[in-house]
């Protein structure tokens, strides 16, 4: 695989589509989604290889400022990589304007899906767990435990993913998903997020039910029958319960509202 070399003045370049990289959502809007934030993170890009070519940044800034969403990581690596095609097309003419697009739209789906999966559903997941269990005995550091892991990453990932999409180009994409390797990685943190789910529910979801049945001279209490056939029962029904509400298309907020009442209601029967 064919690696670019870098010289002071790309560098440079490379360093402020890092930093502008972190804007993804700068103006964010439901008709071009990250298309904004994609303009200016190409911006350094553009004026240094159209330099006094005003019709060449016309075109450049039209053909980025057009309708763009993925992940907020991948998002850097495909600016790096436009950038590398941009100056192709400057240079040598061997790639089109409407290559870098067909290109750019290419990869967002994939790139998405990926980082989402890593990031979003795995890594966030990871973090949350970690920081609510700190946090839930009144120690701030579960705040920056969560900051670091969920966020710092994401940042230092950025920083090498704008490099390698300038220095590799399309090469390193397609050497990714002929490997395989996306795919194995996809599913493992699917599954290790699937496992952190089931054990933050085991831990953190209570349903503290207080019922106690006299039986004659006995008294009966419920949860402790639960708990011996199956520890945790009532919490993964009610964290199933609310997912099957949100499908349903009920807002958060009044699952929120409708357990505080229900919750009050049982309290006051003498459930809770």
């Amino acid at each position: 695989m064919e690696k670019r070399q870098i010289n002071k003045e790309e560098r440079k370049v490379l360093n402020s589509m890092f930093w502008r990289s972190h804007l993804v959502f700068n103006t964010f809007n439901m008709a071009k989604m990250q298309a904004n934030g994609f303009t200016c993170t190409m911006a350094p890009a553009i004026e240094t290889v159209y330099g006094d070519d005003m019709e060449g940044k016309r075109e450049a800034y039209i053909r980025h400022n057009n309708f763009f969403n993925t992940h907020a990581v991948p998002f850097s690596f495909i600016a790096g990589l436009c950038y590398a095609m941009e100056r192709e097309h400057k240079e040598n003419g061997s790639i089109d304007g409407q290559t870098i697009e067909s290109i750019k739209a290419a990869l967002m789906g994939p790139t998405a899906g990926m980082f989402d999966s890593l990031f979003f559903n795995c890594l966030r997941i990871i973090a949350a767990g970690i920081g609510i269990g700190f946090c839930s005995e009144g120690n701030f550091i579960g705040t920056i435990i969560f900051i670091l892991i969920y966020g710092a990453t994401q940042s230092i990932a950025k920083y090498f993913l704008t490099y390698w999409g300038y220095e590799f180009g399309t090469a390193f994409i397609d050497r990714v998903f002929s490997s395989g390797l996306m795919e194995a990685l996809s599913k493992a943190a699917s599954v290790l997020g699937l496992m952190m789910v089931g054990a933050m529910t085991a831990s953190m979801v209570s349903v503290p039910v207080t019922l106690t049945l006299n039986i004659g001279e006995t008294s009966l209490v419920v949860n402790d029958v639960i708990q011996s056939i199956f520890p945790g029962l009532l919490g993964v029904l009610l964290l199933f319960l609310l997912v099957k509400l949100i499908k349903k298309g009920m807002r958060p907020t009044q699952l929120v509202l409708g357990i505080l009442v229900f919750g009050m209601l049982g309290a006051f029967v003498g459930l809770f």
